[in-house]
């Protein structure tokens, strides 16, 4: 089994929760989102973000309205509707009863390994 591939399918898993995380705070530019992701050690190409965008507009969970530029063309920037803040409390509570089970499976596991380590001494 590939690791760099297990991995990143866990990352896959919570990239529209972290993208719409982003978004929730305001109105934000695709390339603030890359360097948001980048600061929190979550990398993600401009090539993986738009289309992810343009989904969740579609949705209807995301909207956008275009700037005037003074250095190129005019730049999109999305917020998000009421249907998608519903959608990402949703997906935060489900994020939360995940992490709170993984949570509790590893340290159970690591107090398991703790102790069968102890007992070996």
């Amino acid at each position: 089994m590939n690791i760099d591939n297990t991995q990143s399918q866990m990352r896959k898993g919570v990239l529209e929760f972290c993208i719409l995380s982003i978004i929730r705070q305001g109105e934000v530019y695709p390339s603030d989102i890359v360097e948001k992701m980048k600061a929190a050690n979550l990398h993600i190409l401009e090539g993986t973000l738009y289309p992810l965008l343009t989904r969740l507009k579609n949705a209807a969970f995301l909207t956008y309205r275009w700037v005037e530029s003074n250095s190129g063309p005019p730049r999109k920037y999305f917020s998000m509707t009421e249907k998608g803040l519903a959608f990402y409390q949703e997906l935060e509570t489900t994020w939360n009863e995940l992490a709170n089970a993984v949570n509790t499976l590893t340290a159970r596991e690591q107090t398991e390994t703790d102790t069968s380590t102890n007992f070996n001494q």
